[in-house]
């Protein structure tokens, strides 16, 4: 969520915020403050964020509950091979998952030319799979069951693995085409239509999703670890047809732009230019691009906060659960400097969206706010203009949650803590060691492993370091600048 610039709030700071910080018990170093908070700072309300972890936790539910489908490999089948088929069958079976992968890699072409040899061998690769996500989770399986898929196109099992693993890692691989070919193989699985119907409703195909909807639905009554996700899927589409069935819309490759009101060409045609410089600028520095189309919403300004619920201080929204990105359009033309900065804004947290997938859960709030801030392109205030009052920061560690509960006092510190600390984090370690610390977040792993993984700090030297060197800057009259 985009916010305005909340002068008026910190002209309160100096008295209120230091005795809302003791009354918590938050203890950090001080330093001088600016007088505005940068324009571009967004909040998840608490409903938001509650929608957000229980959509989250029904998908983890699902991956979880998702039984190991392990093909019976059998005896090996008669050929002048059958002694290394039934060597790899053996160390598959006692765990040896580094040595079967090696020697599978390896098999000669003359050898995987037999069709009989190319099925076994196929089985095997999927076993594998299995066995490599039970270790070391299903980013390592892929690669062993597209192996399965390229050498048996017609093996059901190993599609519904490969579907199943594309799908926990939001993988772009994961397309209408291929969960067609998935639904083909096993049509009295839910799944693939759940999938697919997720899928459909990203891109804004409510109607085809409903039919894959009801598809599921009837075959997922006796899954229950389905459930849950068929729930989630449901809720998704009966939000998006009642909010958005009557709105017109126009898109490319990259964006659909919906208009809530009279379709405007030129606002339409300025947001997509804004947008693709985004998608390009943004996509680059990340190191990712969004595998489907962007849904972006132009409201009207009196439909824009009772169509999102956001209070009226909020210029913008990113809604994680449909994954649309929601903007007014009163003013878009009059001042494009801000609506770039909303939509540059938006589009972090919806990039992030789509790179963490299931896990996106696991960035910490304040990274991701202080990532939208650092590449909406906000101007910073002259030295100036600082107000020499000291504020009481909070440690990185109470802003990894929900911001919801926070007051606008203790939510404005919130959000100057997360830009400065994400401006330090790129300055000092470069945006390849942020990706590379989205990659650890995406592996299931704590913020304090990802800091000490890829920084070589602890969490509380992080923490330390970026406030030192925010009051050396002050102290000396260097501002940071916008990145």
């Amino acid at each position: 969520m985009y916010r305005r610039n909340i002068f008026y709030i910190l002209s309160y700071l100096a008295a209120g915020v230091g005795l809302f910080i003791l009354y918590h018990a938050w203890i950090k170093p001080t330093f001088f403050q600016p007088a505005p908070i940068p324009p571009s700072t967004t909040v998840e309300t608490e409903d938001e964020q509650t929608g957000t972890d229980r959509n989250r936790e029904e998908e983890l539910r699902l991956a979880e509950s998702k039984q190991a489908r392990i093909i019976e490999s059998g005896p090996a089948p008669m050929s002048p091979h059958v002694t290394t088929l039934e060597s790899l069958r053996d160390e598959l079976e006692k765990g040896h998952a580094s040595e079967v992968e090696s020697r599978l890699t390896n098999l000669s072409p003359t050898m995987l030319a037999e069709p009989q040899v190319r099925r076994y061998v196929a089985v095997l690769w999927n076993n594998l799979g299995i066995l490599q996500e039970q270790t070391g989770g299903t980013a390592v399986s892929v690669k062993a069951f597209k192996k399965a898929v390229s050498l048996d196109p017609s093996n059901p099992v190993a599609h519904l693995n490969l579907a199943h693993a594309f799908w926990a890692l939001r993988d772009p691989e994961l397309t209408e085409e291929f969960l067609h070919k998935v639904i083909q193989l096993v049509p009295a699985e839910a799944f693939p239509h759940l999938a697919m119907a997720d899928l459909l409703q990203e891109r804004d195909n409510l109607a085809g999703a409903a039919l894959h909807l009801d598809q599921a639905a009837e075959l997922a009554q006796q899954d229950p670890a389905l459930q849950s996700y068929l729930q989630t899927v449901s809720a998704k589409v009966r939000h998006a047809d009642r909010t958005e069935q009557r709105l017109t819309s126009r898109g490319n490759a990259h964006f659909t732009v919906k208009f809530d009101g009279e379709e405007d060409r030129a606002t339409w045609t300025r947001v997509l230019d804004i947008l693709e410089e985004a998608y390009r600028d943004i996509g680059q520095k990340f190191g990712h691009f969004p595998g489907n189309p962007v849904v972006v919403v132009l409201h009207t300004r009196e439909s824009f906060h009772s169509a999102t619920g956001i209070p009226t201080w909020a210029d913008g929204l990113f809604d994680p659960v449909l994954g649309r990105i929601h903007v007014p359009t009163q003013g878009a033309l009059t001042d494009q400097t801000w609506l770039t900065r909303v939509l540059r804004h938006e589009y972090v947290h919806a990039i992030l969206q789509d790179q963490l997938g299931m896990e996106a859960g696991s960035i910490p709030t304040w990274l991701n706010e202080g990532l939208a801030m650092q590449l909406a392109g906000d101007p910073w205030a002259d030295v100036d203009q600082l107000i020499r009052a000291e504020v009481a920061l909070v440690p990185l560690a109470t802003l990894e949650g929900g911001w919801g509960h926070l007051s606008s006092g203790a939510a404005s510190v919130a959000y100057l803590e997360a830009s400065f600390a994400t401006h330090y984090l790129i300055d000092r370690f470069g945006m390849e060691h942020v990706r590379d610390l989205l990659k650890v977040l995406k592996a299931s792993r704590s913020v304090q492993e990802a800091m000490q993984d890829q920084l070589f700090l602890t969490y509380e030297q992080f923490d330390r370091q970026w406030v030192d060197d925010l009051n050396a800057k002050l102290k000396s009259g260097k501002l940071l600048t916008a990145r």
